[in-house]
């Protein structure tokens, strides 16, 4: 994987994806067509360059400049996600100058305590809750999401505790998410972002591997060069013991850590509360019954 090859790839993909009248062309530029989307031509003229400038940033032989950029994501209506990845990709988007301190399992400060970021995850019991960082790789959790999602996160191997490995790998959650097509397809967008602004982390990139030889949905998806950050949304659940759960989600990014991201469950409905509310219930128990556990793991 190459970052200024993936910059002329998701350029051209993108021209291809939009047709005249999304890009609000010339009038006389709207007529039929036998093939989809823009051509070099109108993106040329929309974007205030020649056509020759646009034909050989998409064959990577231009490391376009930020206005340049800038013009290309107006006249190819990107969605600002989608600028973002554009911008990381041409690693032209500012970077967070703030310490990024790794919170790993089980980690503690210098007081014998367990980090700040990890002690939030279990204070905000009873909701199920969870951190992890710009790879998707689980940092720490609470005894209510591993109830949720019915594992032992604690027991799995450092290179399977990420969220995407099991969505995508993982037999016990094949039928967890009801709405599967999507879930993965939202996840995988939000890991191509992550990955434009990371092109070089090669745990990304080794996770990016393994998914795409393991997995024909993942090497699918991952293909059509979607991108989309999910800061909020539903996801509807099939919990092995008590059935169908809806829950809400928030995502939220710590200032001084904004490569990592903590994760908040909610109940979607009336039924899923009282099944959220069980599994906090047996949480509570297990907590007592073990007063020596660990937070957040």
């Amino acid at each position: 994987m190459d970052a200024a090859r993936e910059l002329a790839v998701f350029l051209r993909d993108r021209r291809e994806r939009t047709s005249p009248v999304e890009a609000a062309g010339p009038a006389g530029r709207r007529r039929s067509r036998r093939t989809p989307g823009l051509r070099r031509e109108e993106v040329a003229e929309l974007a205030g360059v020649s056509v020759d400038y646009v034909i050989r940033v998409e064959q990577g032989r231009l490391h376009p400049s930020s206005e340049v950029l800038d013009a290309l994501a107006l006249a190819l209506r990107l969605s600002p996600d989608e600028r973002a990845y554009l911008f990381d990709l041409a690693r032209l988007r500012p970077t967070a100058a703030a310490a990024r301190a790794r919170v790993d399992h089980g980690s503690v400060d210098g007081t014998g305590n367990a980090h700040p970021l990890a002690r939030l995850v279990h204070d905000l019991s009873p909701l199920p809750a969870m951190l992890f960082d710009h790879r998707f790789d689980i940092l720490a959790w609470n005894p209510e999401m591993a109830g949720l999602m019915q594992l032992d996160f604690g027991a799995l191997p450092d290179r399977q505790r990420n969220t995407l490995w099991l969505c995508v790998l993982h037999p016990a959650l094949l039928e967890f998410y009801r709405d599967r097509e999507q879930i993965l397809r939202e996840g995988i967008a939000d890991l191509r972002a992550a990955w434009g602004a990371h092109p070089d982390d090669p745990s990304l990139i080794r996770l990016v591997d393994d998914l795409t030889t393991g997995s024909a949905e993942f090497a699918r998806l991952w293909a059509m060069r979607d991108v989309r950050v999910n800061g909020r949304g539903r996801k509807r659940l099939q919990h092995g013991r008590l059935g169908p759960v809806c829950v809400e989600f928030e995502v939220l990014c710590p200032m001084q850590d904004p490569d990592q991201r903590l994760v908040i469950y909610r109940a979607g409905d009336a039924p899923s509360r009282s099944a959220l509310e069980t599994i906090a219930r047996e949480a509570s128990l297990k907590r007592n019954a073990s007063p020596a556990s660990v937070p957040a793991g």
